[in-house]
């Protein structure tokens, strides 16, 4: 049933949402179509979306299989802590400039697959 990988992967659908509708007003404001034009505005939230669709699948996944192969509950809640924290902290930091906040979300993102990566090999 992975009921912990479920509800992360719920979270995550609904964050990407949100992060795409974000991408689509942002075109409107800027009247861009394709791509990002010169807009910094829209350039940043394209990169805000665009990293969270190349981490966050693979760490479901990372999630999900260790789950199935019967990490205990401390792994699958670090693993997805993590990502939540991460996920967080990058796009706030991003919005409003603030290196730390962005290192945090990149290390809480990092972090999630490397307790991931250990949790199917050691949990």
């Amino acid at each position: 049933m992975l009921p912990i990988t479920t509800i992360l992967a719920s979270i995550a659908a609904i964050a990407l949402v949100a992060l795409s509708v974000s991408v689509s007003l942002a075109r409107m404001k800027a009247g861009v179509n394709l791509g990002m034009g010169d807009d910094p505005y829209l350039m940043r939230r394209i990169r805000i979306q665009g990293n969270f669709i190349e981490y966050v699948p693979l760490a479901v996944v990372v999630c999900g299989l260790a789950e199935f192969r019967g990490a205990g509950d401390a792994w699958l809640l670090a693993i997805a802590a993590l990502l939540v924290i991460g996920r967080i902290s990058h796009p706030v930091g991003m919005l409003l400039g603030s290196t730390p906040l962005r290192a945090l979300g990149m290390l809480g993102t990092y972090g999630s697959l490397l307790v991931g990566a250990a949790a199917l090999t050691f949990g």
